[in-house]
């Protein structure tokens, strides 16, 4: 059951200098997210973890990495707190008996950026953002007993994937399935082509959306790690643009993305190519997540058309490509 502002009081006990804080939920999609505010004017962000999403190991794995990255990089992303007993994740009793996993987080700053203002200069600062985080996990020794979900075509199309099933979602009717079928035999086919090699596959961020982003005047913040897991480098791309694959501003933030990326780090025509398939993988796991959260605010905003629209970007990709160049 979603937690209530109320009901995370047991959660800011495991923080010095929380208790009796004001808390006010600001995000519900996956976990929940709640600002928390002291007396004395501090600001944080507290997560608490849907409960049976992530285990505590893969929870623990993705702190890691962000220690990992604040250690080695400039890039601006979160820091975990550590709780009274030292430890970054901390587990407390839920009104409902239940036992819930939480992580306190500095508060930074800035707003979501939106379509359609300009965003093409933000997209090349993620395309920078995105090809440090690649550089860095090719050369980080990852923990012995990390661990992370894999984000390929088995856990985004197959009927049990951790995000639903796509051809239960709202919209997908006699009318678009079969366009979506095709889609999905084609995604399966070209990814396998593709492969999984070591310079195109790796821990990524895996939801670089726009409300992921925090953007305060020239500063731009990555935020919310909790989806990172082992994918193809240029699905961070594809995840940049969810929900908004149909935008027309898309071909510009896509070619903002990629000079920007290649000024970290180069992409070949191969993984230029792939970038039409991890669009269509993340639109096919949106459509699948939109059914199965179908009670979030996110899912309903999204909703109403978004299979129709999924299958008209099918049918310019099977034709050869989403955006012709």
């Amino acid at each position: 059951m979603p937690m209530t502002s109320m009901d995370v009081g047991p959660a800011l006990q495991r923080w010095p200098g929380l208790n009796g804080a004001r808390t006010n939920l600001v995000n519900h999609s996956e976990n929940q997210t709640f600002r928390v505010d002291t007396a004395d004017g501090q600001c944080f962000m507290l997560r608490v973890h849907r409960a049976g999403y992530q285990s505590t190991l893969s929870i623990q794995s993705e702190l890691a990495w962000l220690q990992a990255l604040q250690r080695d990089t400039s890039l601006p992303i979160p820091q975990p707190i550590a709780g009274c007993d030292g430890e970054l994740l901390q587990r407390f009793i839920a009104p409902d008996g239940s036992v819930r996993m939480a992580v306190l987080f500095d508060y930074i700053p800035g707003h979501e950026p939106v379509l359609p203002d300009n965003l093409d200069g933000l997209f090349g600062t993620l395309g920078s953002y995105a090809a440090t985080l690649h550089q860095h996990v090719t050369t980080w020794q990852r923990p012995a007993d990390f661990e992370r979900p894999s984000w390929q075509a088995a856990t985004i199309l197959d009927i049990d994937g951790p995000w639903g099933d796509w051809r239960v979602a709202p919209g997908v009717a006699a009318h678009n399935r079969p366009i979506l079928d095709r889609l999905d035999a084609m995604l399966w086919q070209r990814l396998a082509d593709y492969g999984m090699d070591a310079d195109r596959y790796g821990l990524i961020h895996a939801d670089m959306r726009l409300g992921n982003v925090l953007v305060d005047g020239e500063n731009v913040s990555l935020i919310d790690f909790d989806d990172c897991g082992f994918c193809w480098f240029t699905y961070d791309f594809a995840a940049a643009i969810s929900f908004h694959e149909t935008s027309p501003a898309i071909p510009a933030l896509r070619s903002a993305w990629i000079e920007h990326y290649q000024t970290v780090r180069p992409l070949n025509d191969r993984d230029l190519k792939s970038i039409d398939s991890m669009v269509m993988l993340r639109r096919m796991a949106l459509l699948a997540w939109i059914g199965s959260h179908a009670e979030t605010e996110l899912a309903q905003q999204y909703m109403p058309g978004f299979a129709d629209g999924t299958a008209a970007l099918a049918e310019r990709y099977l034709r050869g490509a989403i955006w012709p160049e």
